[in-house]
């Protein structure tokens, strides 16, 4: 019985790491925005939620409402996901 209490508790630690992992925000800076074609160029750190390292590179934006507020030099802090095959920023905030 002990053992599969054990076996449990770290199931969910190890669940409780993988979805804090997805949530965690990357960051980044913000080198150029293409607002026609819903762009936006990022320098960014690591991005654990797609298992990606620090590089520079455009993404396409989910809405291109997020990117009204923001412009280029700013620091930010965003999520990412695989839409379509597609990296695709989900959330994109003003770092503070």
């Amino acid at each position: 019985m002990k053992s599969v209490s054990r076996a449990l508790a770290v199931a969910g630690l190890l669940l409780s790491f993988s979805i804090s992992a997805a949530d965690k925000l990357a960051e980044g800076t913000i080198k150029k925005i293409d607002a026609p074609t819903q762009r936006v160029m990022l320098a960014h750190g690591r991005i654990d939620s797609i298992g990606m390292m620090p590089m520079t590179m455009m993404f396409k934006v989910k809405d291109p409402a997020m990117l009204k507020p923001l412009k280029e030099g700013d620091k930010v802090r965003f999520q990412v996901a695989d839409i379509g095959g597609s990296y695709t920023i989900t959330h994109i905030e003003a770092a503070k």
